[in-house]
Order: structure tokens, then C-alpha cells, then sequence
């Protein structure tokens, strides 16, 4: 199968400068590990910058034309964007009104993901637990119902850029300042759960696979909470990952469980990765969920597929697997609803074409007697 790889590396192909710019992106060496999996399984892959111009390569490249559906293609998204609000979405938004498949989350999936307010909201109406939290878009608002410590992070970033641990009121208005500051945007506060952290990798749409489940421990540094230099490896302590994890079986599935129903509410498609703490008592609380789980060679998701048996170039063949099953299914509904449709239409105009029984309404006003 033609696989492009899609991914930012040059920030400058846009028509003008407009909005946030984009704080994170892929390195090569995680893209080029990508193809050289994608080939490894057998594809025909390229590999295309994320700008202006990729629709026209893309054209080019699928051999596309306007009349079909390219049923041998199809686009593996490593794109985080390069400016402006909802910077997921673009090129899958993109991606959707060309008519070329891709893998990922859709348009939906990724914002409702982006935005951790309405995540968390989306999870809550579940019944999925989530930490007590409020939305800050000024300084001097008070946690009213929450209770310190509290963690405070931009509404619309992952990486866990902006990400700060407060214990006081001065701290917290600080760390709000900062957020509507530097991020334009607000703050969301959530309690601070004191306990363990694990993730959840997911695989699948229909019947979604639970990778086997991460732990990171923190040892006995100061903070317990996976930061932006952890993830970044700017951190001399950083957390180390154990999978799986060491927890009951039974109290497993139940994190199973909320990590499918974190997916399934948020509408998410293809791979994920959900983050939870639990706290001192056993209770656990899902942070959110990343719809496009980093792939690289250090990454959580990765690190469970490893564990779950997968090799590099398995795991990413299997992710396009996943994602074209999804358009094959959705395609052959299509077509046999058109032909429903079609059927439908057919039926009614063949109807139409008999006299009809007049209503009582009617016999009134052609003169056939009276309506009661």
C-alpha cells in the first residue's frame, strides 16, 4: 500500500502568520523510524512536508483524480501543526475535505482531546472520575471547592508545557498569570492526586486493544508529576517507566475499562494514550487522554506495544491497519446505504404514481361530505 508520512519540519510554508504557534513537533529521527517501519512491513512510503502545498503532492502521489475513493493509500499523520487554535485538526481537516484517508483521530477526536476542559467534561458526563477542577482566565479568581495542592496547565497544550504544582494562593495566581500570558489562554486548576501515575496505550475503533499498562515512578524527587524536561529528557531524575505495571488484575481492568470509555467519549479513533493517577486510597483519576500518542523510541506507547509483542515496524503497520479497516468499513456502508437510499427513492416514486386514498380534510374540500 502507498503510505505518505505526513510530519512538520519547516514552519515557514504558510501564506501569513496568524495566531499561537505551534510549541512541539516530531523529531527526524521518530519520523524516520516511522518509514523505515512502514517499509520494513511492505508499503511504498514517502514522506511529505505538512504545509500549503501537500494536497497537490498528495494528488500526485496517490494517483488521485477526483472520481474515487483511493482504495490503495492512505496518510500516516504525524503532524502537530504549525499555528493557530485546534492545531491537531488542520491537516486531518484538510485531509477529510480532499477525500484522502488518514490515520488518526478525526477533526472531532482531536479537538475535544486538545481542549482538557472539554475532555474533562465529556468524561465526567460518563461517569468516568476525574480530579475536581475550574477554568482561570484571570489571576484573581478563587479555587472556590478545590482544595490545595493544585495543578495548574494551559486549557489548550500537551507536552505538559506551562504545567505547575501550587500550594498556596500566591502560587496559584502566579501560574494563572503565566498561563493567560504567555499561552493566551486560559488556565485549567484541577486537585493535585498524590499517589501513582500509569498510562494506557489503545489500539482499535471498534474492538479497541488495551496495551498493557505503564507505570512512572518518581522515585523520591520532589515532584511527582510527569513534566515538560521529563518528557523532553532535560531532567537528570526523570521518571522510569515499568510495564507493566505492578497492580491487581481485577483493579487493572477497571483502569481498562475507563481508558476505553475516555475513548469512546472523547471520539477518539485508531491509537491513544490515556493518563491516570491513583491516589492513596486506590482511587483512580484519568488527566486526559492524548490522541495522537507520541511514537517515539522512548515513548510510554511504544514502550507497551514492545511489551505486548509488537515490533517497531509491527506496531506501525498495525496503526494503518487499523485506520484503513476503519474507511474500508465505513466505505461499504456507504455504498450499501446509497443503495438503500436508491431503493427507497425508487419504491416512493413508483407509489407516487398511484391515486391515493383522499383524507377526510380533503373529501371536505372536494365536496365528498363533511369532516367530524
Amino acid at each position: 500500500m502507498k503510505v505518505a508520512v505526513v510530519w512538520n519540519s519547516n514552519e515557514n510554508q504558510v501564506l501569513s502568520r496568524l495566531g499561537q504557534p505551534c510549541p512541539e513537533k516530531y523529531g527526524r529521527r521518530a519520523v524516520d523510524n516511522v518509514v523505515d517501519g512502514l517499509r520494513e512491513g511492505g508499503h511504498e512510503v514517502d514522506l511529505f512536508e505538512a504545509d500549503v502545498t501537500l494536497l497537490d503532492r498528495l494528488k500526485d502521489f496517490f494517483g488521485l483524480d477526483g472520481e474515487g475513493w483511493a482504495t490503495d493509500g492512505i496518510v500516516f499523520n504525524m503532524v502537530y501543526g504549525i499555528q493557530g487554535e485546534c492545531r491537531y485538526t488542520h491537516i486531518p481537516a484538510m485531509l477529510e475535505m480532499a477525500g484522502v484517508p488518514y490515520t488518526g483521530s478525526s477533526p472531532l477526536g482531536h479537538a475535544l482531546a486538545l481542549d482538557k476542559v472539554i475532555t474533562k467534561t465529556l468524561i465526567h458526563n460518563a461517569g468516568v472520575p476525574t480530579p475536581r477542577w475550574m477554568v482561570a482566565g484571570r489571576p484573581d479568581q478563587e479555587p472556590e471547592g478545590l482544595r490545595f495542592p493544585l495543578m495548574v496547565k494551559p486549557r489548550h497544550e500537551s507536552t505538559s508545557f506551562g504545567l505547575r504544582l501550587v500550594h498556596r494562593r500566591d502560587e496559584l495566581k502566579d501560574a494563572i498569570d503565566c498561563i493567560v500570558t504567555q499561552f493566551d489562554q486560559e488556565a485549567l486548576v484541577e486537585e493535585f492526586i498524590d499517589g501513582r501515575e500509569v498510562c494506557i496505550g489503545l489500539l482499535g475503533n471498534d474492538q479497541v486493544e488495551c496495551l498493557p499498562l505503564v507505570e512512572l515512578s518518581f522515585g523520591g524527587r520532589g515532584l511527582n508529576a510527569f513534566t515538560w524536561e521529563d518528557k523532553m529528557h532535560k531532567r537528570q531524575d526523570e521518571p522510569t517507566r515499568h510495564c507493566p505495571a505492578d497492580l491487581p488484575e481485577e483493579f487493572a481492568d477497571r483502569l481498562r475499562q475507563i481508558a476505553v470509555a475516555t475513548f469512546r467519549a472523547c471520539h477518539c479513533k485508531d491509537y491513544s494514550r490515556v493518563d491516570l493517577r491513583i491516589d492513596r486510597d486506590g482511587n483512580p483519576y484519568v488527566l486526559e487522554i492524548n490522541s495522537m500518542a507520541s511514537l517515539g523510541a522512548g515513548a510510554s506507547y511504544v514502550l507497551a506495544a514492545a511489551v505486548a509483542g509488537h515490533s517497531f515496524s509491527s506496531l506501525v503497520c498495525r496503526i494503518v491497519d487499523v485506520a484503513y479497516r476503519r474507511y474500508v468499513v465505513a466505505q461499504t456502508a456507504g455504498i450499501a446505504l446509497r443503495a438503500a437510499d436508491c431503493g427507497h427513492a425508487l419504491c416512493q416514486t413508483s407509489t407516487e404514481n398511484e391515486p391515493s386514498e383522499p383524507q377526510p380534510s380533503e373529501r371536505s374540500r372536494l365536496g365528498g361530505g363533511f369532516a367530524a
